[in-house]
């Protein structure tokens, strides 16, 4: 299969054409020409107002629910979300049923993923079941493709469990993943604590249960000389934190999601609960804070934190609703509508250079004979997001009919082109 890519914006650091508008001509999944203009012919031309490409965008923190919730998601539908949205390989979370803790469950994932579009990679778990009283299979899981190590939506809890996770990892070079909450406090917090969830008659959630859980994990890391990565941080005081830490010289990186560059606590004023998320959604001094910290590089990366669920789960009583939006599809767009002044090379950081590096991916480039592993996108292109273009099994999203100037147009990757709906 012969795709031609038309007057594309060449954004890969690493790449010869770096900044140069040229066409690309991939021949059976390999980059066979780049030139100003290329005349072949082709099974498939992609082009658009705008366009740009760049080595393929990853994805850290993504839950597919297979097995056990296919409900809400499955692989196939996952990846179709995840292809939709510019993805070409995702991390997905352990919080499955059974749990992702066994070397036979990232088996598994990695036996299903040749038939998806995106490459899928396993982010193990930490603990047994994600309980986070004993330490899972991390050696067999990391020798059968695991490529990080978390409890994802259940953060461990204990110090001493933490610290062990720390060392085994250190010893087999991967990374902790871990999400900043401090269940022991306000664990029944429906959103941010402040004024506006005492107007609304909410639970609160205060940062410092964020907050306490990252100095105590740094405490860990400095103690162990391991890496950790910080995902979905939201508050300002999260994020000194981590650049503290990262001054230090410590091995920490982080995360944020693009709905706590979006929205604030204040869009829960009319309770929907598809804001309903952990951590909940800040301050507009946090968001700002946040906003600030992609633009100067002190945040390393975006995650989508995709959470697919049931109509059940979330078109009912706030207090009731499971956390959790679908986001893949909306990631990019949302990032680039909430932080209109992100330079393209900003973007291919945050979205496929950062995680790469940190996760220890191959890197990936746009130059004659490389493997093609894409993202073709523009910067300049109106879309709405709807349940007619939605490629998840699930609908829970607060951009649902939100109209976007930027889109991911499709992807390039395993031999095959994959177009946005």
């Amino acid at each position: 299969m012969k795709v031609l890519i038309r007057q594309a914006l060449i954004t890969d650091p690493s790449s010869p054409f770096h900044s140069q508008r040229a066409d690309i001509l991939i021949d059976r999944g390999k980059i066979s020409d780049i030139a100003a203009s290329v005349k072949a012919d082709a099974d498939q031309v992609v082009q658009a107002h705008d366009l740009a490409v760049s080595p393929g965008w990853v994805d850290i923190f993504s839950h597919f629910g297979d097995p056990g919730s296919e409900f809400a998601e499955t692989i196939e539908t996952g990846a179709a979300a995840a292809a939709a949205g510019g993805y070409t390989q995702v991390m997905v979370l352990p919080n499955t049923q059974p749990v992702m803790h066994s070397k036979s469950m990232v088996e598994y994932i990695r036996q299903k993923q040749p038939s998806a579009p995106v490459d899928i990679f396993p982010a193990a778990a930490i603990t047994t079941n994600t309980e986070g009283k004993e330490l899972a299979e991390m050696y067999d899981m990391d020798a059968s493709g695991a490529l990080a190590f978390t409890d994802g939506l259940n953060p461990l809890q204990s110090a001493g469990v933490m610290l062990k996770a720390l060392q085994y990892v250190k010893a087999i070079g991967k990374t902790i993943i871990q999400l900043p909450d401090d269940r022991s406090i306000q664990p029944h917090g429906l959103m941010h604590e402040g004024v506006l969830s005492t107007q609304l008659g909410l639970a609160g959630k205060p940062s410092i249960a964020e907050e306490l859980m990252i100095m105590r994990d740094i405490d860990l890391l400095r103690y162990t000389g391991s890496r950790l990565h910080i995902t979905g941080i939201s508050t300002a005081r999260s994020l000194e934190l981590v650049k503290a830490a990262k001054n230090e010289g410590l091995q920490i990186t982080c995360s944020v999601t693009p709905y706590h560059l979006y929205f604030t606590d204040e869009d829960l004023s009319r309770y929907d609960s598809n804001l309903k998320v952990n951590p909940p959604l800040r301050t507009a001094k946090d968001r700002d804070a946040l906003r600030q910290g992609v633009l100067d590089g002190s945040i390393d990366c975006i995650a989508s934190h995709h959470l697919p669920r049931h109509t059940d789960d979330k078109v009912i009583e706030f207090e009731h609703a499971k956390n959790g939006m679908i986001s893949l599809q909306t990631s990019f767009s949302a990032v680039i509508k909430a932080i209109p002044t992100l330079t393209t090379e900003r973007i291919i950081e945050l979205f496929a250079i950062a995680p790469r590096n940190i996760f220890g991916l191959p890197p990936t480039t746009i130059k004659k004979g490389e493997n093609a592993c894409l993202t073709v996108f523009s910067l300049n292109s109106h879309w709405t997001f709807s349940g007619q273009v939605n490629r998840s099994r699930s609908g829970n999203s607060p951009f649902m009919n939100t109209s976007f100037t930027a889109r991911p147009i499709g992807i390039i990757n395993k031999g095959g082109l994959f177009l946005t709906p």
